[in-house]
């Protein structure tokens, strides 16, 4: 599946979760796929635990 369709079906969700149960529920589809994403990433490979949790660079001087 492209990253287009699972755009158009994420944004499907969100719409439906809007109307049908308000801003709450709108809130909380959009926080779980959140959660899903990146669970998703992790469980692919392409996101490390530490990526996550890993201080920036200090780029001064």
């Amino acid at each position: 599946m492209s990253m287009a369709v699972a755009g158009l079906f994420a944004g499907m969700a969100l719409a439906f979760a809007g109307y049908f149960g308000g801003f709450g529920a709108f809130l909380l589809v959009a926080a779980l796929g959140a959660i899903g994403f990146i669970a998703g990433r992790f469980l692919d490979g392409d996101l490390d635990p530490g990526d996550l949790f890993r201080r920036r660079d200090d780029r001064r001087g």
